[in-house]
């Protein structure tokens, strides 16, 4: 498996993208996922995403569709963890690492699915796996989302998580790094931490960026 994109839980409209945006960052075009109940905002990279997502319809959000997703306590409730991770097949792999369940949202083609981790707890983050996912550089002309000019910053070359509880066998199963903290934070490196920087966006997001 290879990271797709990240989300991270905002308010409603995601005003929280203003510090992305602040710190040089393009911004891509946000989506509406009709049925679901949620929208986002977005920034690309070579290689991954990262996607401010929130509740835009509760009844959506809360429906019997989406209810087994959890989506709907992962971005309410703030003792949650307010991320996703999003994988995608790497080059010799078609499955996901962990136990998943499918789901598939009125906005996905016919036929296209989510395969979404079955036993991960509210206070880790919800890992979910795309077979059909590429990297946002290698999308065709008529989905190319604007990539990033400024910092260098070309490709996500890890991610690191705090853990304020035990993992779960699907957290042990995604080979990410996680260090034991009392509150949730990500951090992602860019193209190898070459320049040796780091920008925290704390307290507009739980995100620190190491480039």
């Amino acid at each position: 498996m290879e990271l797709d994109h990240l989300f991270i839980r905002v308010q409603a409209d995601g005003p929280e993208g203003q510090a992305l945006r602040d710190f040089g960052l393009i911004e891509g075009s946000g989506n509406r996922h009709p049925g679901q109940g949620t929208a986002n905002r977005r920034f690309f990279f070579n290689n991954a995403f990262i996607e401010l997502l929130w509740i835009a319809d509760a009844a959506e959000a809360g429906s019997e569709q989406t209810r087994p997703t959890m989506l709907h306590e992962r971005l309410s409730d703030s003792t949650a963890s307010p991320f996703g991770v999003c994988f995608r097949p790497g080059a010799a792999e078609e499955r996901a690492a962990f136990a998943t369940f499918d789901y598939a949202p009125a906005y996905l083609p016919p036929g296209m699915s989510i395969g979404i981790a079955s036993d991960a707890p509210l206070s880790e983050p919800m890992w979910f796996f795309l077979a059909s996912a590429k990297a946002p550089a290698a999308w065709p002309p008529e989905r190319r989302q604007p990539l990033q000019p400024h910092h260098g910053l070309t490709q996500i070359s890890g991610i690191r998580l705090t853990a304020t509880a035990p993992l779960s066998a699907a957290a042990l199963a995604t080979g990410l790094h996680f260090i034991p903290a009392n509150e949730h934070l990500l951090e992602i490196s860019f193209d190898n931490e070459k320049r040796g920087l780091t920008q925290d966006f704390r307290p507009h997001l739980p995100l620190i960026f190491k480039y």
